[in-house]
C-alpha cells in the first residue's frame, strides 16, 4: 500500500518536469525552424538584392548611355539648326544678289533701249536736218544714250535780238516733230554766248550775256511749247559764256559759242 502510494506520488512530481522539458524541446524546436526559415528567407532576400544591384547597375549604364546619346543627339540638332540658319542667311544673299542682277539687267536692257531710241532719233535728225548740217548751222551729236542738238544762233535769232525769227522757227519745227513724241526724256534748251560783253543800246534790256542766253533759251522753250511739246518736259537755262566749246579769241570759235543747244536728259 505504501508503495503504491510512493510510485503515485513519485509519476505526480515527474510528469510535471517531463511535460515542462517537452514543452520546451517543442518550443526550441520551433524557434530552430523559425530561425531556419527566416535564414532561407534571408538568403533569397540577399538573392533578390543582389539582383536588384545588378539590375540598378545595369539602368545605370543604360542611363548613361541615353544621357550621352541625348547629348550628341542635341549637338547634332544644334549643329543642324546652325547649318539651317546658314543656309538660309546663305539664300537670303543670293536672293538679294538675284535681285540685284535682275535690276541690273533691266537697268542694262533700258539703257540699251534709250540708246537704241537715241540712236533713232539722231538718225532721223540727221536725214531731217541733213542741209542744216551740212552747211555748219546744226550739230547733232549721240554719245550713250544722251542726244544733243546745237544749234548756231545765227539761224534762229538777228544779232541782238531774243526773239526766234521766221527761218529759225522752220528748223525748231523739224525739230519739234522728232523730239514731241519722245515720252521718257525731259528737253533741256541752254543759251550760250561768246565772251564779248553786251555794249550800246542793249544794255538796257541785256545787262550781261546771262540776261541774252536766259531770254533766247526761254524763248525757245515756249516756242517748241506752242507746237506741241509739253511744257512739263521743258526746261530753259542760261550758260552766257562760261560754257564755250570754241575759242573765243577767233571769229569761228565765237561763232560756235554763240548757240542754243537743246539736250535729251533722263527723266530722274
Amino acid at each position: 500500500m505504501k508503495r503504491k502510494i510512493f510510485s503515485a506520488l513519485l509519476c505526480v512530481l515527474i510528469f510535471p518536469a517531463f511535460f515542462s522539458c517537452t514543452v520546451m524541446q517543442g518550443t526550441y524546436q520551433k524557434k530552430v525552424d523559425e530561425t531556419r526559415e527566416l535564414a532561407l528567407k534571408g538568403a533569397a532576400l540577399e538573392g533578390e538584392r543582389d539582383g536588384l544591384k545588378v539590375g540598378l547597375a545595369e539602368c545605370a549604364r543604360h542611363r548613361d548611355k541615353l544621357a550621352t546619346d541625348f547629348a550628341y543627339v542635341t549637338s547634332q540638332l544644334n549643329m543642324a539648326s546652325l547649318a539651317r540658319e546658314e543656309v538660309r542667311r546663305k539664300i537670303s544673299e543670293l536672293e538679294r544678289e538675284n535681285d540685284r542682277l535682275v535690276r541690273l539687267a533691266q537697268k542694262k536692257e533700258e539703257q540699251v533701249e534709250q540708246v537704241q531710241k537715241a540712236s533713232s532719233t539722231y538718225e532721223e535728225l540727221l536725214e531731217k536736218m541733213k542741209a542744216e548740217v551740212e552747211r555748219g548751222q546744226v550739230t547733232i551729236k549721240e554719245l550713250e544714250g544722251k542726244l544733243s542738238v546745237n544749234l548756231v544762233d545765227s539761224i534762229l535769232f538777228d544779232s541782238g535780238r531774243d526773239e526766234v525769227k521766221k527761218g529759225g522757227e522752220e528748223i525748231l519745227v523739224k525739230v519739234v516733230s522728232i523730239l514731241k513724241d519722245i515720252e521718257d526724256k525731259f528737253i533741256r534748251i541752254e543759251g550760250h554766248t561768246d565772251n564779248v560783253q553786251i555794249s550800246g543800246s542793249l544794255l538796257k534790256r541785256y545787262p550781261s550775256n546771262w540776261e541774252l542766253s536766259a531770254a533766247r533759251a526761254i524763248n525757245v522753250a515756249r516756242f517748241l511749247q506752242q507746237e506741241g511739246v509739253p511744257g512739263g518736259r521743258l526746261s530753259a537755262v542760261a550758260f552766257g559764256e562760261w560754257k564755250p566749246v570754241g575759242d573765243n579769241n577767233t571769229p569761228e570759235g565765237r561763232a560756235q559759242n554763240r548757240r542754243i543747244e537743246i539736250t535729251l536728259v533722263d527723266k530722274d
